[in-house]
């Protein structure tokens, strides 16, 4: 049999040397054992040296435990568990514990057993995990659960911080072509579901290492979601640039592909800009903004080139993005200023008799006198304008000052003035929250009447977005009228044009210029006439530029002509004094 006395040497020896703190209290907190660990934990804290009772050498840290011992009724078991303490900072030093786990158990009615032990490492270690976890939060993008533009920023930053040597990298950057009329049409949920889907097709296409270098090279390949609907790819350890485009095309092919969204079949093409990490750094790029940036300007560039294709970065790409850049600011700078002005094209009836009917109609057209450039042409700042998402403001303010003038005409010239007035639509004006309130307020303080007013929207935009349709048809439930532009360029055809709310299809310029060379287009004006008048639509010819083109539309009964033959667009004053001259004629 084993000497008791040697079981309890054995004991005191384990609580002697036990690496964490033991002290058995009575239930007031006097010390009644305390071990070696215990007593070089508390010393530090103990106010005057001494260590007679726990509670009161604990006071500073857990003032608490004294009511929780008084709280707790069972006859034994655990009264609090790992509670953790941190240290004031002048009661450490250097090296020594900053937080203490105190746990308190009760034995019986007389006796309770205190554990203290050293917490500061493991705190510090839950601390780091915790960064670790919010820093990788705060690189990941929660909805497609990709690495966001801070991780891209990082990994661009290490990649041109490198030695040349080290491998060669390139940028694609992505974006939708037709992800907001998506959104807007099928709701934000269906757009999130399609951002999700294009997530897992460009990691599905990123799967196959056959682009990469040797595997003694740093390669890496990073996908990230950076924007609403863009997306980058960061492709390390490249042999060359043509590596880089076979991934750029294998990516748009997969994305090239129908969706399937909330039960529809969705079609995305997406833009594509290819940054080549040499080439970027020849040009001009020194960081991975910068790298970002001219990948961003070649996915703009083949977005205006027409979409679903890539592109490569050039330097004289970024002096054109710069130009637009200053275009867009000394935009809205015009707008501020009231630098914008409208000038007006006569729309003239061509009446069955032969005659012309010269006050039928004008459109608005705006135009920029610019303080240094003079008159800039639309074709500079139009497209701009778009891109930048000012055309909104600029489509409002032609809108609301062709109104006003055209009701100064009323009243200048009285039945002699312009009987209609037409004003270009863009997308954004239609997808502009309240725009429909912004209409009915212009109809309300210039007085013109709605049926004087015709709102005008390109045949692409008019048949492809249901959303965009429903906005028509609010317009024409004011009493405006709706005219198709451009009609032969769209997406629609003769056989669709009943399903569109327009009282009014103007044939485009390309038909109307060959339309006295090419019997072809005199068959495509005849039969578009024939159809819109079936369906109770007039007809306007665009782009008349002489006398026998105006003979050849007017021979196929087109309601209206309208082009250079006629006139130019012309400031208000012009225009009467246009007005005046041809009624002066006809007198």
């Amino acid at each position: 049999m084993h000497d008791p006395s040697d079981a309890y040497e054995a004991l005191v020896q384990f609580l002697y040397r036990a690496p964490i703190g033991l002290a058995q209290i009575a239930p007031d907190g006097t010390v009644d054992m305390l071990n070696p660990m215990a007593s070089n934990l508390l010393m530090p804290i103990a106010r005057d040296g001494g260590l007679d009772n726990l509670y009161a050498v604990l006071a500073p840290i857990a003032p608490q435990l004294p009511q929780l011992a008084a709280e707790f009724r069972d006859a034994s078991g655990v009264i609090c568990e790992g509670l953790r303490a941190p240290l004031p900072p002048e009661l450490t030093a250097p090296g020594s514990p900053q937080v203490l786990a105190i746990s308190l158990m009760k034995l019986d009615g007389e006796r309770l057993m205190a554990v203290v032990t050293d917490a500061t490492l493991e705190v510090q270690r839950e601390q780091e995990t915790l960064l670790r976890r919010l820093r990788n939060a705060a690189r990941t993008d929660a909805l497609t659960r990709m690495p966001n533009r801070e991780a891209v920023r990082e990994q661009l930053q290490h990649l041109v911080a490198r030695p040349l040597a080290a491998g060669e990298f390139a940028v694609l950057f992505m974006n939708c072509d037709r992800f907001r009329q998506i959104n807007d049409t099928l709701g934000q949920a269906a757009g999130d579901e399609l951002l999700v889907q294009i997530a897992d097709r460009i990691r599905g296409a990123l799967r196959p290492p056959s682009d990469r270098i040797d595997a003694h090279s740093s390669t890496g390949q990073l996908a990230a979601r950076v924007g609403g609907d863009e997306f980058v790819v960061v492709l390390d350890g490249m042999r060359a640039r043509e590596d880089a485009e076979r991934v750029a095309g294998r990516i748009l092919d997969a994305l090239a592909r129908p969706y399937r969204v909330q039960g529809h079949e969705v079609v995305c093409g997406t833009s594509l800009g290819l940054a080549w990490g040499a080439e970027s750094s020849h040009c001009g790029a020194r960081d991975a903004d910068e790298i970002l940036r001219d990948a961003g300007i070649a996915m703009v560039e083949a977005k205006r080139a027409g979409g679903a294709r890539h592109l490569v970065f050039e330097a004289s790409m970024r002096e054109r993005a710069a130009r637009r850049a200053g275009i867009e600011a000394e935009l809205r700078q015009a707008l501020a200023e009231e630098q914008l002005f409208v000038v007006y094209q006569p729309v003239v009836g061509l009446l069955p008799d032969g005659g012309t009917d010269y006050a039928a109609g004008v459109e608005a057209l705006v135009r920029w006198r610019h303080p240094v450039r003079g008159v800039v042409p639309p074709i500079e700042f139009i497209t701009v304008a778009e891109e930048c998402g000012l055309i909104g403001a600029v489509g409002d303010f032609v809108l609301e000052r062709s109104c006003r003038d055209f009701m100064d005409w009323r009243t200048r010239l009285g039945e002699a003035a312009p009987r209609l007035l037409a004003v270009n639509l863009s997308r954004a004006q239609l997808g502009q929250p309240g725009w429909i309130d912004s209409v009915r307020r212009i109809l309300q303080v210039t007085g013109i009447a709605p049926e004087q007013l015709q709102l005008e929207v390109t045949e692409s935009l008019a048949a492809q977005d249901q959303g965009i349709q429903q906005r028509l048809h609010e317009l024409k439930a004011l009493g405006i009228q709706l005219a198709l532009d451009d009609f032969g360029t769209g997406y629609s055809s003769l056989s669709s044009l009943h399903l569109l709310p327009v009282d009014t299809v103007k044939i485009d310029r390309s038909f109307v210029s060959q339309a006295d060379t090419s019997r072809h287009h005199q068959v495509l004006i005849e039969a578009t006439v024939k159809v819109a008048e079936s369906l109770g639509m007039k007809t306007v010819a665009e782009g008349i530029e002489t006398q026998s083109q105006a003979d050849v539309v007017r021979a196929q009964c087109c309601a209206k002509g309208q082009g250079y033959f006629y006139s130019r667009p012309l400031p208000s004053d012009a225009l009467l004094d246009w007005l005046a001259s041809h009624e002066e004629a006809t007198a």
